[in-house]
């Protein structure tokens, strides 16, 4: 779709946008003024969210508050978006993406000291893990507003914070921009590692100034590629200028990771779909035919790290296990001058709300 068609789209959307606003903005008030509960809790509770429907990078958000407060008891609650279960579940040894959704299935692999559950209804799932853990991590729920967690913080992708922002349907915001000021702290997402103070002023004037100490910035860090089931690592200089690379992704905006392996290579096949795509078998046995009849002496299957973890299916498993199939580890990294604030402000919160209990 051209610009062109977009911005006709958008014109004609936007008296919905107009609608859907006034919505929205009548539902925080009633949060505001009390006339909605919001239920607190005296556990320390840290909300990772963001205000645009896709990907801002709040799963490798979450994992950055995991490590940073590893010394806690850390449950992880999720509303386990695209599983085809209902209710509170607790991830175990028999959980699948299917059972609990990828990114809570994500974590639980990651971390196995942790604690990782799925629930809708948040106010629910808090009160089961409250007297069994030190904190608890809330992802993708800050427009969740039955609960009021202690510290919010909301995530705005670098690229797109530059560029007009429209509600929905007209554009992909959740709610006006100001709801930002709910947040405690405005993280950044995938920008250039090297940030210049130019480039830094420009997102910060999107910004009230009186909010200019919430801000922080952050970019993406590629970890070894990973083989989805062996667990063989292969650096990201082994691929080359000659290597295919099959690229599948169902992810927001697989932009970045297209980027980090245009460095390598310019022989890439991407198989693209929408965010958190329930992979058919037929689109995966797709992938491995051209995969195979594939000629060129160097080649490579890459996902996503969230990808991944709907691949391990066993359907999928009998496709792809003699294949040299890769997933793309990634983190997120302050920048130097933002981290240490950053990073105390979180510490100070769960220390200070941990002994007051």
């Amino acid at each position: 779709m051209n610009l062109h068609m977009i911005n006709y789209l958008r014109l004609f959307l936007f008296p919905f946008s107009i609608l859907y606003g006034a919505v929205i903005v009548w539902r925080n008030k009633m949060y505001d003024y009390g006339l909605f509960k919001s239920t607190s809790f005296d556990i320390p509770i840290i909300c990772v969210g963001n205000l645009v429907i896709g990907g801002a990078g709040k799963s490798p958000a979450t994992e950055y508050l995991v490590q940073l407060l590893s010394g806690h008891k850390i449950a992880i609650l999720s509303r386990g978006y695209g599983r085809r279960t209902k209710g509170f579940i607790l991830a175990d040894g028999t959980a699948t993406a299917q059972t609990i959704g990828d990114e809570p299935m994500q974590f639980y692999n990651k971390f196995p000291n942790i604690t990782v559950a799925v629930c809708e209804d948040r106010v629910k799932g808090i009160n089961l893990l409250k007297d069994s853990h030190d904190l608890i991590l809330m992802d993708d729920a800050f427009q969740h507003r039955s609960v009021k967690p202690g510290f919010s913080i909301v995530l705005f992708e670098y690229q797109k914070l530059l560029t007009p922002q429209f509600l929905l349907p007209a554009g992909n915001l959740r709610e006006p921009f100001w709801g930002y000021k709910r947040a405690q702290a405005v993280l950044v997402t995938k920008g250039p590692e090297e940030l210049t103070s130019l480039e830094r002023s420009r997102c910060i004037r999107k910004f009230d100034q009186n909010d200019d100490f919430k801000i922080v910035f952050s970019y993406i860090s590629y970890g070894q590629l990973k083989h989805l089931y062996s667990g063989e690592e292969k650096p990201y200089d082994a691929i080359n200028i000659n290597t295919a690379v099959y690229l599948l992704t169902g992810i927001a905006n697989p932009k970045p990771l297209l980027t980090q392996l245009n460095w390598y290579s310019q022989r890439i096949v991407h198989y693209d779909f929408p965010d958190h795509h329930k992979f058919s078998k037929k689109e995966i046995e797709q992938l491995v035919s051209a995969f195979v009849l594939d000629d060129t002496k160097e080649k490579i299957i890459i996902t996503t790290e969230k990808d991944a973890q709907r691949l391990l299916d066993v359907i999928f498993k009998e496709l792809l296990l003699n294949l040299p199939v890769f997933y793309s580890p990634i983190k997120i990294e302050l920048q130097e001058e933002d981290k240490t604030t950053f990073d105390q402000k979180i510490l100070n919160y769960v220390s200070g709300t941990t002994r007051n209990r």
